[in-house]
C-alpha cells in the first residue's frame, strides 16, 4: 500500500519519528508543526489521509477536524487522531467529531501503519464506487433531459393528480432535479452543501416511492408535481 499522507504534530521528535517510519513503509509524507501550517499544505495538495495530534497551540485537532469537515474538498478525507488523551470519553468525543481512527500515545508504529493501510483500502473502494455512481448519475441526467425534450408524449395517469406534502426546500430541489441539474449544480443554485442536497433528494425518493432521478422526474412530470 502506498499513498500521500499529511502528518500534523507540534512535537518535533515524534513528528520526525512517525514520518520516517511511514516513509519506510512506502508512504509519501508531508509534515506540519501546527494546524495552520497543515491547512496551508492542504490547499497545495490534497492528501489521501491526514494524521493529526489533538493538543496543539492556537488551533487544536478538533478545530482542525471541523475546518476540514466543513470544506467540501475534505468532507470524506480519512483522518486519524494521535493523542495523549486516551480516556474512553476522549475517544468518543473524537469519533463524534468525525475522526476515522483514534490512536493513543504512546503507540506501536506498526499499528498506525495498519490503521492507515486499512483506511486507504476502504477509501479506494469508496472512490471506485463513487466513479460508478457519477457515471450512472450522468446517464440519468441525460435521460431526464431527453424526457424534458419530449414532454408532451409522456403518458398520464387515469387517477387525479396526486398531492404530496413537500417542504419548500424539497420542492425547490425537485424543480431543479426536473430540469436536469446535478447535485453540485443544485447546491450552488440554492447556496447549500452537496450533502444537504443529497439528503433532500433521498427524502424525495422516499416520499414519491421512486429509486432514481429518472423515475423521480418522470413521476413528478406525470403528476404535475413540478413546473
Amino acid at each position: 500500500m502506498t499513498g500521500h499522507l499529511l502528518l500534523v504534530d507540534d512535537e518535533p521528535g515524534l513528528r520526525e519519528a512517525v514520518q520516517a517510519y511511514l516513509e519506510d513503509s512506502g508512504f509519501t509524507v508531508d509534515v506540519a508543526s501546527n494546524a495552520k501550517a497543515g491547512w496551508d499544505l492542504l490547499q497545495q495538495r490534497i492528501p489521501d489521509l491526514v494524521i493529526s495530534d489533538i493538543m496543539m497551540p492556537e488551533v487544536d485537532g478538533y478545530q482542525f477536524l471541523a475546518q476540514m469537515r466543513e470544506d467540501a474538498r475534505f468532507m470524506r478525507l480519512p483522518i486519524v487522531f494521535l493523542t495523549a488523551r486516551g480516556m474512553t470519553k476522549d475517544r468518543i468525543e473524537g469519533y463524534n467529531a468525525g475522526v476515522d481512527a483514534y490512536l493513543s500515545k504512546p503507540f506501536d508504529p506498526d499499528e498506525l501503519v495498519a490503521i492507515v493501510t486499512n483506511l486507504l483500502t476502504r477509501k479506494e473502494a469508496k472512490d471506485a464506487n463513487a466513479t460508478t455512481d457519477i457515471a450512472d448519475l450522468a446517464n440519468q441526467v441525460a435521460e431526464i433531459r431527453a424526457i424534458l425534450m419530449n414532454r408532451a408524449p409522456l403518458p398520464t395517469q387515469n387517477t387525479p393528480t396526486i398531492k404530496i406534502d413537500f417542504t419548500p426546500r424539497e420542492q425547490s430541489v425537485l424543480d431543479l432535479v426536473a430540469v436536469g441539474l446535478m447535485n453540485k449544480e443544485i447546491a450552488r443554485r440554492l447556496e447549500t452543501s452537496v450533502r444537504n442536497v443529497e439528503k433532500y433528494v433521498s427524502r424525495l425518493f422516499s416520499k414519491t416511492g421512486t429509486n432514481s432521478r429518472t423515475e423521480l422526474v418522470r413521476f413528478a412530470l406525470e403528476n404535475g408535481l413540478t413546473q
